[in-house]
C-alpha cells in the first residue's frame, strides 16, 4: 500500500507546477531587468575580484536556465521512485553521472585546469556524520519542496514559498557549521574512500565501475517500473526547433548532458566541482558576526576557511555560482512567460521551515546537498556520494508518511520541481 494518497495531476494547485498546455508569452521587461542586473553584476566582478568569479557568475546562469527549463528534479526524481516506482526522472541522473565521471576522470587525473591552479574533487569520509546529515536532508527536501539547486531555480521562478525554505536553509547551515566539530571529530568515521585513489583501480578502473553501477540502477528502476507499471511524466509544452533553446521545457536527458558538462567547466574554472550549500553556511555566519555573535571562534571557520569570513561574499565562488543559478532561473522563467509569485498558506510555511532547517542542517553534516555530495561526489569517484543517496532515499521513504501533515500531496508525474 502506498504510504500516501496518490493525487491526480488535474488536481496539482500549485501554480508553477501547473503550467499551461501551451506556451505563454514572453515576459519581457522581467527579461530585460534580469539581464541588466546581470550585466551589472558581471561588470562588478569583472572590476573587484578575480577573473574566475565573472565566469562562475555565467556558469551559475546557464546552471539555472537549464534546471528550470527542464524542471530537472532530484527531489521529486526521489519521490516519484519512492512512492509510486517511476524512475524516469532517476534515469537522467545516471545519464548525467555517466557523462560526468567520463568528463572528470581525465581532468582529475592530469590536473587539468583553465587557469593553472590545482583540480580536486569531492571526497569525504563516510561516518555516522553522513549517515545522519544524508537522512534528515532527505526528509528535509521532501517537507521543504526543493533540494539545494532546487530551492535556489524555484526562488528564481517567483515560488513564494521557496523563500522561505531559503531562509531556514541558512538558519540550518550555519547551526550545522557550529555544531560540525562534534559530528565530525567525536563521531566514529572512515577515511575518505575514493574508487579511483584508494582502490588501486586508478580512474580508468573507478570509471569502468561507475559505469557499470550506474547501468545496474537504471535496469532496477526499469524492473521497478515493470512490476508497478506507474504512470508517467506529463509531457510540458515546448517550441519546435531551435526556439526550444529559449521557449519551453527541455528534454530531461538534454539537460542531463548540460549539467554534466556545465560542473567539469566549474570543476576546470574553480578547481572544485559545482556546490551550494558553504554559501549558505557563509552568509549565515556573516550575519551572526553583524549581530555580534562570535562566529570566527568556531571550529568550521578555523584554517584555510577563515579567509572566506573575512572577504566578501563576492569572493566566494560558491555564492557567486547561486547568485548565477538564482538570475538563470529567473531569466528562464521569464522567456517561458512562467514567473509569478504564488500563494502561501501556514501549513506550507511550516513545511519549508522545517524543511529548510533540516536541510541546512544535513548538508553540513554529509559534506554536502544533492550537489556537492551525491552529485559532485559520485562524480569524483567517492564512496560517500552513493552513501548519501541511499540514505537521502530512506529520508524520502519516511518523508512521504509526513507530507499529508502538512497538506502536501505526491502527484503523480507532473511534479516536476525539484
Amino acid at each position: 500500500m502506498s504510504p500516501v494518497n496518490v493525487q491526480p495531476i488535474d488536481e496539482v494547485k500549485d501554480p508553477v507546477q501547473r503550467e499551461n498546455t501551451e506556451l505563454n508569452s514572453p515576459q519581457t521587461r522581467l527579461i530585460i531587468g534580469g539581464l541588466v542586473v546581470g550585466a551589472i553584476l558581471f561588470i562588478y566582478l569583472l572590476a573587484t575580484q578575480a577573473i574566475t568569479q565573472p565566469i562562475l557568475l555565467v556558469i551559475g546562469l546557464l546552471l539555472g536556465y537549464t534546471l528550470f527549463h527542464a524542471r530537472f528534479g532530484f527531489t521529486s526524481a526521489f519521490r516519484r521512485l519512492m512512492s509510486v516506482g517511476n524512475g524516469q526522472a532517476l534515469r537522467s541522473h545516471m545519464l548525467m553521472l555517466a557523462v560526468a565521471v567520463t568528463l572528470f576522470a581525465p581532468i582529475l587525473a592530469f590536473g587539468y585546469s583553465f587557469f593553472g591552479g590545482g583540480v580536486s574533487g569531492y571526497v569525504s569520509p563516510v561516518g555516522v556524520s553522513l549517515v545522519v546529515g544524508a537522512f534528515i536532508f532527505g526528509i528535509g527536501m521532501q517537507l521543504g519542496g526543493g533540494c539545494a539547486s532546487g530551492t535556489l531555480y524555484a526562488v528564481g521562478g517567483g515560488r513564494t514559498v521557496m523563500f522561505i525554505t531559503l531562509l531556514f536553509f541558512i538558519v540550518g547551515a550555519t547551526i550545522g557549521a557550529y555544531h560540525l566539530p562534534f559530528w565530525t571529530e567525536e563521531m566514529p568515521a572512515f577515511e575518505p574512500i575514493s574508487l579511483a585513489t584508494s582502490t588501486g583501480l586508478g580512474y580508468g578502473g573507478a570509471w569502468a565501475i561507475s559505469i557499470l553501477l550506474f547501468g545496474i540502477i537504471t535496469w532496477i528502476t526499469l524492473a521497478v517500473e515493470k512490476k508497478k507499471r506507474p504512470p508517467r511524466m506529463a509531457p510540458k509544452p515546448s517550441a519546435n526547433g531551435w526556439k526550444r533553446i529559449f521557449r519551453g521545457s527541455w528534454p530531461l536527458f538534454a539537460a542531463a548532458i548540460a549539467l554534466a558538462v556545465l560542473n567539469a567547466v566549474t570543476l576546470m574554472t574553480r578547481g572544485t566541482p559545482w556546490g551550494v550549500t558553504s554559501a549558505f553556511a557563509l552568509w549565515g555566519s556573516k550575519i551572526a558576526t553583524f549581530f555580534g555573535i562570535d562566529v570566527a571562534s568556531w571550529g568550521y571557520w578555523q584554517g584555510a576557511s577563515a579567509q572566506a569570513l573575512q572577504s566578501s561574499i563576492f569572493a566566494d565562488s560558491t555564492t557567486v555560482l547561486n547568485f548565477g543559478v538564482i538570475l538563470g532561473a529567473f531569466l528562464a522563467s521569464a522567456a517561458g512567460g512562467l514567473f509569478k509569485f504564488t500563494k502561501i498558506n501556514l501549513k506550507n510555511v511550516a513545511a519549508s521551515i522545517i524543511g529548510g532547517l533540516l536541510m541546512g542542517y544535513g548538508a553540513r553534516l554529509a559534506f554536502g546537498c544533492n550537489i556537492g555530495a551525491y552529485f559532485g561526489g559520485i562524480a569524483s569517484f567517492s564512496l560517500h556520494g552513493y552513501v548519501w543517496g541511499i540514505l537521502a532515499l530512506a529520508g524520502t521513504f519516511l518523508a512521504l508518511y509526513l507530507r499529508p501533515l502538512f497538506g502536501l500531496s505526491v502527484p503523480k508525474s507532473k511534479d516536476s520541481f525539484c
